[in-house]
């Protein structure tokens, strides 16, 4: 009996057993079922969760790799900066004791207080359109006309103000008498309407420059040339010497850009050639010889002229003594109500100058009119790591279009647009209040914007840069920190691919690289042995664009913090003496590169300087629509 109950008892613990294996089984089986279908399911919708220990792109592991090497007195500065990223004030503490010179240390004391009044100040009162009244829209101060004798003109330094600038039939008249240089070889003046000198250090652009020469070049022929000149960076030239423009040249409101005077070669080999045929033919029809005219060269030494400028729909159109001399086109870039100045310099004596059919309202010169409030060119958010590169650009506060230009063109980089890659300006403050209030309107709509709060001076452009490379190192923790100007086009992908031909473990210093350049002793950009008594200037990249990796910036803030860094009004010669000092403790991997533009553009070029908003523009349309990139020459 007993035998029997154990044996059941047993027969049931095995049926127990086999049933718990059998479910077992099933229910691992259909695990195993379901595991295998949520897998199929992801590698075909490619969820980035199930790849994000794996499939990282190569800014995404260079970030991880930078926040490793991060201290963590790094990372907690880090994060407390973050947290106060919508701040537009620079993070670069300026303060008495990191100077030791009177122009430091005042811009700075100037605009510590010229920022909390700004931050103080009340919104500036505006129009329906949202445009700020200031006291420059007012209509009294546009007079529809100007006039100077020779003596005031000379007065003011040969210069006369236009203060609303010029529209659409606007006219210069000039009374002057060229005059025989003392030397007997030299006989000219130079013309040129400017615009409004607005910043410290930087030249006005030269919206039109007009230059008879009367005893010409090296051939002694007389020759006009025209031009315009924009941030130092001349255009192409137009030269009258004599030959009247060809018929299938462009002309200029049906006007041709150079008349012809006696002076000039005879045989124009440049008009088309009569041929024997259609010489008989006509003298077959009767037809008679066009009897042509010719005038001599409008300027004669000692000799009084009546030149006037005006303003057509196509270009400038000058007249000597009622007789068309020249047309100029409008150059890309420029504006008639640009034209705030005038000047007259040279062997000339001026009599009188009479400016009519000025613009009677201020032709609203505002930022306003440069801005584009959308939010479609608002900066996307900082990403909650490093990124590979962060670029910095140098603006001054009245560069409204500058700034717009670059937002509507290379910052549109996907890159940008997808936070990989960082960008944003570094600004000083104006001398002007309303310049000021505007560029913290835009600041804190934009979110690409760090004012650096000193008052904007040449000789202190190089706080900006350490300031760039502050918030590249503490708000950023970018690999990679570029430095560049708001005329500078930047193809991001071009320097991407730069930045990664150095090897990884690597410093490195990439750009346009002057070797053993000496400084200048004589001129405007003269350095006196006091600011530099060395004989040449270390290895450096030329300012308008080039790349540090994250340890040379980190020391450069790391000695400016502690007062160390020397500073050099020349910001690009700054850094290579930082960089120089750097590599004596530490190896540095210099690149250089032509495609580094210093002046204009080239084929190819990684970027491209003295670009105006214009060309920024048609640089970024034929970078879209081109494989290669391709230059926009248009001044």
């Amino acid at each position: 009996m007993m035998m029997t109950t154990t044996t059941k008892r047993a027969r049931t613990t095995t049926k127990v057993q086999n049933m718990f294996i059998s479910l077992c089984r099933q229910r691992s089986f259909h695990i195993l079922i379901i595991i295998a279908v949520f897998y199929v399911l992801l590698f075909t919708l490619e969820i980035p969760f199930v790849f994000n220990k794996t499939a990282v792109t190569r800014s995404e592991r260079n970030a991880l790799e930078q926040q490793q090497q991060l201290q963590p007195s790094q990372i907690t500065q880090l994060t407390r900066t973050r947290k106060n990223h919508n701040l537009i004030l620079s993070g670069l503490v300026l303060n008495d004791a990191a100077f030791d010179s009177e122009v430091y240390q005042s811009a700075c004391q100037v605009g510590k207080r010229v920022w909390e009044e700004l931050q103080l100040a009340k919104t500036p009162v505006q129009n329906q359109n949202g445009v700020v009244l200031k006291p420059e829209n007012l209509t009294g101060l546009c007079p529809r006309s100007v006039w100077v004798t020779g003596s005031d003109f000379v007065g003011n330094g040969s210069l006369m103000v236009i203060p609303c600038g010029l529209t659409l039939g606007s006219h210069i008249t000039v009374v002057a008498k060229p005059l025989r240089d003392r030397d007997g070889e030299k006989s000219q003046f130079v013309m040129e309407l400017q615009g409004l000198k607005t910043v410290e250090g930087e030249e006005p652009p030269r919206i039109l420059h007009f230059n008879p020469r009367l005893k010409g070049d090296w051939n002694g022929k007389p020759v006009i040339e025209l031009n315009t000149c924009y941030r130092m960076q001349w255009g192409t030239s137009l030269r009258c010497d004599g030959w009247k423009s060809r018929a299938d040249q462009d002309t200029v409101d049906g006007l041709v850009k150079c008349e012809k005077w006696i002076g000039g070669e005879s045989g124009d080999d440049r008009q088309a050639v009569e041929s024997k045929s259609e010489w008989w033919l006509k003298r077959l029809i009767g037809r008679t010889k066009k009897v042509s005219v010719d005038w001599p060269f409008p300027f004669n030494e000692n000799k009084l002229f009546v030149l006037t400028l005006s303003a057509g729909l196509e270009g400038y159109h000058f007249n000597v003594d009622g007789r068309h001399v020249a047309s100029f086109p409008y150059r890309t870039g420029f504006t008639l109500e640009d034209a705030t100045g005038l000047t007259v310099k040279g062997n000339i004596d001026i009599h009188s100058i009479f400016a009519a059919s000025l613009p009677s309202t201020h032709p609203s010169i505002s930022p306003q009119q440069h801005l584009d409030f959308s939010t479609r060119w608002r900066a996307p958010p900082l990403p909650e790591f490093g990124v590979e590169l962060f670029i910095g650009i140098l603006s001054a506060g009245n560069h409204f279009a500058e700034r717009m230009a670059v937002r509507k063109s290379w910052m549109q980089n996907s890159l940008i647009k997808s936070s990989e890659v960082v960008a944003r300006f570094f600004v000083a403050l104006h001398h002007k209040i309303e310049i000021n209030s505007e560029l913290k309107k835009e600041a804190e709509f934009f979110g690409d914007i760090v004012i650096v709060p000193y008052m904007d001076n040449y000789d202190l452009v190089v706080l900006k840069t350490v300031a760039i490379c502050e918030y590249g190192v503490h708000t950023v923790a970018a690999g990679n920190i570029m430095k560049g100007d708001d005329d500078t086009f930047v193809r991001v992908d071009a320097v991407i691919n730069e930045i990664r031909n150095v090897p990884d473990s690597m410093s490195s210093y990439i750009g346009n690289i002057n070797y053993y350049h000496k400084p200048l002793r004589h001129g405007k950009w003269a350095v006196t042995y006091e600011e530099w008594p060395e004989e040449d200037y270390p290895p450096y990249a030329n300012g308008p664009g080039y790349i540090l990796s994250y340890d040379i910036a980190s020391y450069i803030v790391s000695e400016f913090e502690k007062h160390k860094l020397r500073l050099f009004k020349m910001e690009d010669v700054s850094m290579g003496m930082w960089v120089e000092k750097f590599n004596s403790t530490k190896p540095v991997h210099y690149s250089h590169s032509l495609k580094f533009c210093q002046f204009g553009c080239i084929e190819g070029y990684y970027t491209a300087h003295y670009q105006s908003p214009r060309q920024m523009m048609c640089l970024w349309d034929k970078l879209q629509r081109h494989t290669n990139p391709q230059c926009c020459n248009m001044r």
